[in-house]
């Protein structure tokens, strides 16, 4: 067992002494990178052989989901067709530890003639594919985990960390935020911690509305007939200025039918925005509110909305 141990160690701390040489030996190339493909009015073509390949499609929807169009083209489905789905438009990002994978010929070919860039990821800056490219992106020469040089292990790991160097790089360029983030991670469980308010209240007649001067009786039918267990509180000028839950009616049992809504609400409620995240709603319910209302952003305190804490637990934000 404690060589199983030793085993894994060493394979991990290789892996990251690789990291720390491949960040101290990043130049100008990166940078490059980057301009080319903020310029760029198409997409970037991510493409590799192999293990590569993998690494490749990882790199490709890391991309994709921070604002950076791109896609995977198998190179050699490449040529029997899909060099149709590269433009001159777009940016090629091609991967190849030793740059001599024989499957890439036709996609470099193609690059050259149509002017397309090509962005070498490699360890041999001296090999076909690096010769060959625009901008090269060298991975340190630092033999595999394997201790046999066959095994991809180093050299992927290298690969796939300046995949996530680039899509963060590019993030930051785009200003991209975590709401922009959200529309492209709609479902699971990344997609409900980014939904908005706005995405889970209830509008419209489904909303518990009364005027202060509704008597009592009323307003309980009110909260009955909607099922919140809460009713929003309006003045003459339809703008929120109070709730009725059920804390006030226990306050309030006695004589409580012979009261207004207005006499027996908690004024200044907590309230929250349609555009802000729903687990930051969640937050202001503190465990004590199973409710909130949503006011217009504009600072109108006019009710748009309800969110209950069950909206929440539904959709998976909590």
């Amino acid at each position: 067992m404690a060589s199983y141990l030793d085993t894994a160690r060493r394979v991990i701390r290789q892996e990251a002494e690789a990291l720390t040489a491949l960040a101290d030996g990043l130049g100008d190339g990166f940078a490059e990178t980057v301009g080319i493909i903020l310029a760029a009015q198409g997409r970037v073509i991510v493409s590799g052989m192999g293990k590569s390949g993998h690494i490749a499609r990882k790199i490709a929807a890391t991309l994709a989901s921070t604002g950076t169009p791109a896609q995977f083209v198998h190179p050699a489905e490449a040529s029997h067709g899909d060099l149709g789905m590269v433009t001159t438009g777009d940016v090629v990002l091609a991967l190849s530890n030793s740059g001599e994978a024989p499957e890439l010929a036709h996609l470099v070919a193609y690059t050259r003639r149509f002017d397309i860039p090509l962005i070498a990821l490699t360890s041999r800056a001296d090999s076909t594919l690096g010769s060959q490219s625009d901008i090269r992106l060298n991975i340190p020469q630092l033999g595999e985990a394997c201790g046999t040089g066959v095994v991809p292990t180093v050299s992927t790991t290298m690969s796939l960390a300046v995949g996530d160097a680039l899509a963060i790089a590019l993030m930051e360029a785009r200003n991209f935020t975590p709401e922009n983030f959200r529309d492209f991670h709609p479902g699971g469980k990344l997609g409900a911690q980014l939904s908005r308010v706005g995405d889970l209240m209830h509008t419209g007649d489904a909303i518990p509305l009364v005027g202060e001067a509704t008597p009592m009786s009323d307003v309980l039918l009110t909260i009955s007939q909607k099922g919140f267990g809460v009713a929003a509180v309006l003045n003459d000028n339809h703008r929120l200025v109070g709730v009725v839950t059920d804390g006030d009616l226990r306050r309030h049992m006695d004589g409580l039918l012979d009261r207004t809504a207005g006499e027996v609400m908690t004024a200044n409620p907590v309230t929250t925005g349609p555009d802000m995240l729903a687990e930051a709603a969640v937050a202001q319910m503190q465990g004590k509110i199973t409710c909130l209302f949503v006011v217009d952003p504009a600072g109108s305190d006019r009710v748009v909305g309800v969110l209950h804490i069950h909206d929440c637990l539904r959709a998976g934000v909590v």
